[in-house]
């Protein structure tokens, strides 16, 4: 069937450019995918589905074989970025502030192509294919658990998602066979001092200057608490406080990410913030408060599913275009569907720079080469069949 597979997704590589660009041009952010879902789902109708809609903005639909066998879930998001979309193409975002910067629309537009695949050979398989295009993966805490809450992972035997991977060179992909995307987790820091004149420092407590000791005390706790052999990063994105030059301000607020693989990790390393936060603030005679939210949980792949993955890549792409990666410190909801059943992420390239296809995720600039759809069309359709099988 593989043979008859390639022919099909030949013929479809037009209506997964056109789909692709129709998501890129009608982009719809987090949770207010309103018009993108009615587009998934009249899609699926004119093919003879029968899709539901579900945690409000997503859907779910399935595509049954021959016989009764086992269930494969395919995963697509399909939200866009509070973004001004700034490519000089046909199919630049027609929605002012709101762009596809991360795949998104390629996401959704292959997983239309595998379900008219899966139509078209619905009598030569045996079980059933589960298509789940999931809303607001780009906002905390995600649309995951909306779709499992209806259902999306019920009777489920595996689980295979992609992104479109700009780091990576179209006709290539990328797997790993364990930890594969981090949790992203994210603290707020507000440090209380008191205020007074720029020129009186000794009858004030900065919080300015306390903020400055704790971002710096902040960096040692990946190299100082963290086993070397864990993978871990502590980031800081912003450092507020203070109005005027000549005013030592009452408050500063830091804000930043933790990225881990493990549960543990991630306490150690919260437990540590907490620690450098409260020396530092009792000596200096501030306080503070800290604000930990944990993201999703991290993306790690099944190795059995992860292999059947990579088998199907090196069929499509050939063996040695299929790489081995170290984990990524982005994160992705994906996580919470590998919680309940054993599932594989996987990176597919869509990089060209003799293209000049080089601008990384969520930059306004940011495009694919569309020849990198029809690639994951085909590799996640061959992965779903001999996972059907196995």
């Amino acid at each position: 069937m593989t043979n008859k597979m390639h022919e099909l997704i030949i013929k479809e590589h037009d209506y997964v450019v056109s789909m692709r660009r129709y998501f890129r041009m009608f982009p719809e952010i987090s949770a207010q995918e309103y018009e993108t879902q009615k587009k998934i789902m009249a899609e699926l109708k004119a093919i003879g589905l029968e899709p539901r809609p579900a945690a409000g903005t997503g859907v779910i639909a399935e595509i049954n074989g021959s016989k009764p066998g086992k269930t494969v879930a395919i995963r697509a998001d399909i939200d866009a970025l509070p973004l001004q979309d700034k490519i000089e193409q046909p199919y630049c975002s027609r929605n002012a502030g709101v762009c596809h910067a991360c795949g998104h629309d390629g996401h959704a537009a292959m997983l239309l192509a595998i379900a008219r695949v899966f139509t078209a050979i619905k009598n030569d398989f045996s079980g059933t294919i589960r298509l789940v295009f999931q809303p607001s993966e780009e906002r905390f805490p995600g649309g995951a658990c909306g779709m499992i809450a209806a259902g999306a992972m019920d009777g489920v035997d595996a689980v295979i998602g992609a992104h479109l991977w700009q780091p990576l060179e179209v006709g290539t992909m990328g797997i790993t066979y364990g930890p594969m995307m981090a949790a992203p987790d994210q603290f707020t820091i507000t440090i209380q001092g008191s205020g007074g004149h720029g020129s009186m420092p000794h009858q004030a407590v900065d919080p300015l200057y306390v903020g400055a000791q704790i971002v710096l005390a902040l960096k040692t706790i990946t190299g100082n608490n963290i086993n070397a052999n864990e993978l871990a990063v502590l980031s800081l994105g912003t450092f507020k406080s203070g109005e005027a030059f000549n005013i030592i301000p009452d408050a500063a607020v830091l804000e930043g990410t933790v990225r881990s693989f493990s549960q543990a990790v991630r306490e150690k390393v919260f437990a540590c913030i907490d620690q450098i936060c409260s020396g530092i603030c009792t000596a200096s005679g501030a306080s503070y408060k800290l604000d930990s939210l944990y993201g999703s949980p991290a993306v790690i792949n099944d190795p059995y599913v992860a292999k059947v993955v990579a088998e199907a890549g090196s069929i499509v792409l050939g063996k040695d275009q299929v790489i081995e990666l170290s984990p990524a410190m982005v994160g992705e909801d994906f996580s919470y569907y590998q919680q309940l059943v054993p599932g594989s992420f996987m990176f597919i390239g869509i990089g060209n720079k003799e293209k000049g296809i080089v601008y990384p995720h969520h930059h306004p600039k940011f495009d694919m080469d569309e020849q990198g759809l029809a690639y994951g069309v085909e590799v996640m359709a061959n992965a779903a069949q001999k996972l059907l099988k196995n």
